[in-house]
């Protein structure tokens, strides 16, 4: 009987061409994760990373790094992942409870800067390879791996997209598994490091380990093919008691990026507030109220998104990231949240601070959440006037159910080149010619933030 690797690579290799759809939204998470990568490059958490592995970098490595430098593909894929999520502007892939695109395209690119033929056509093929194998995985350990506390991105993005570079390297069904299974050795990261550089890492972690993962699994290491389901794997390690196993898991005519799709953010802040922030800014839209006619704002999300957002009183950029009352009180107050608002000067000013009170959180019940995939956030505002005010929402903005427009896309990629100081004309267009062109390492060549020659 086959193992639950073999089942996902079967199902990988069996497409062996993808829908206008699935290559035009791949497409769109390629682009959009790498105006994240350019907006990060100069965070102290990629530049760290740089400084770590300085002598590995030079002029005469084989995969380019962003802003310039070349390493190789291991070093090159964990400073570029680093950057893709140290904003976390990067976005989000329910079915893997992971950041699957920071960990894919800079280990997908680690490979194409380094080898000139690699199409842009290819490139997109081996990235749905990889977000379909990141689905997989997660839908058999998920919900409770995240809940308990691993980190998807780092665990599951792992595997997934050790399963994408392997497909992009030419490897068979074989070696695509093996590259899978060799992944789970190297997946990592509990959530406990979110609020800190170390959960930007765990981004570039895993695309450096997913590299090395699809390398060795090419140069003939190999490991055991039920690693996942089997005694001591990685769902009885991993998983926990909701776990669900992969008896259930089944091929879909349909790519999962056209059904589930991925989430691409509005808010350059964790996940677990968006929903939240946009239910109440639906109500501020609506009603026309300020933080000033604010008394209270209450807020229900679920359990895992709680334990996520651990700083109502963040001290640092990072920790309001993590932070439902800095996050949620600095939309209300100006409309909007950017880059801008995540500064050690931008946090602590009085005009957010004093509202913070206000905003309080509660978790649904392990009862109300058991069985069901999905819970909407709720919020309710209680106003000076005395209305108090009440909606939920399912879907965050940038979802596939309430998708940005592509001039949201094209605003939020110019403010990314904006906060990296580089300038913006024609590179959202011509990057969105991706999918057609001959060579993405002669592509990315264009640009002086690629220096790749």
């Amino acid at each position: 009987m086959a193992t639950v690797l073999e089942k996902i690579t079967d199902q990988i290799v069996s497409r062996t061409s993808f829908s206008p759809v699935a290559m035009k939204r791949a497409q769109e998470a390629v682009v959009d994760t790498i105006g994240c990568m350019l907006a990060g490059a100069a965070d102290q958490a990629p530049q760290s990373v740089t400084r770590a592995f300085s002598a590995d970098i030079g002029a005469n490595g084989a995969s380019a790094i962003l802003r310039g430098g070349r390493a190789s593909p291991s070093v090159a894929a964990l400073i570029n992942g680093t950057a893709a999520h140290c904003l976390d502007f990067d976005d989000n892939f329910h079915p893997a409870r992971a950041h699957a695109s920071a960990v894919l395209v800079p280990a997908l690119l680690s490979i194409a800067t380094a080898d000139t033929a690699v199409s842009g056509r290819r490139f997109l093929h081996a990235y749905l390879a990889g977000l379909e194998a990141q689905a997989a995985v997660g839908f058999g350990v998920n919900p409770s791996h995240y809940n308990r506390g691993w980190h998807g991105t780092s665990t599951v993005g792992c595997i997934g997209t050790a399963a994408g570079v392997a497909v992009l390297l030419g490897l068979d069904a074989t070696g695509i598994a093996q590259a899978m299974s060799i992944a789970t050795s190297f997946a990592a990261g509990p959530k406990g490091q979110f609020g800190t550089s170390a959960k930007p890492l765990h981004a570039g972690m895993a695309a450096r380990n997913a590299v090395e993962a699809a390398l060795l699994a090419q140069a003939g290491i190999s490991g055991r093919l039920d690693i996942l389901e089997r005694s001591q794997g990685f769902l009885d390690l991993f998983g926990g008691e909701a776990s669900n196993g992969w008896q259930a898991l089944s091929a879909s005519d349909r790519h999962v990026i056209e059904t589930y799709g991925l989430v691409t953010k509005l808010h350059p802040c964790c996940a677990s507030t968006h929903r939240a922030i946009d239910a109440a800014r639906d109500l501020q839209i609506e009603h026309g109220f300020s933080l000033d006619d604010v008394l209270s704002i209450q807020t229900k999300v679920g359990r895992s998104a709680v334990d996520n957002l651990a700083y109502p009183h963040p001290v640092d950029e990072m920790q309001a990231r993590f932070s439902m009352q800095y996050c949620l009180a600095t939309a209300l107050y100006q409309g909007r949240l950017s880059l801008t608002d995540f500064t050690d000067s931008a946090i602590l000013r009085p005009e957010i601070r004093r509202h913070m009170p206000k905003i309080s959180m509660s978790a649904y019940s392990a009862a109300e959440e058991h069985g069901i995939e999905r819970l909407p956030h709720q919020v309710i505002v209680n106003l000076s006037d005395g209305r108090s005010l009440k909606t939920e929402r399912l879907h965050a903005t940038g979802s596939v159910a309430m998708p940005l427009t592509a001039a949201d896309r094209r605003s939020k990629f110019a403010d990314c080149l904006r906060w990296a100081g580089l300038k913006t004309e024609e590179t959202h267009g011509t990057l969105l010619r991706f999918e057609d062109t001959a060579s993405v390492k002669v592509l990315l060549n264009g640009f002086e933030w690629f220096a790749i020659s």
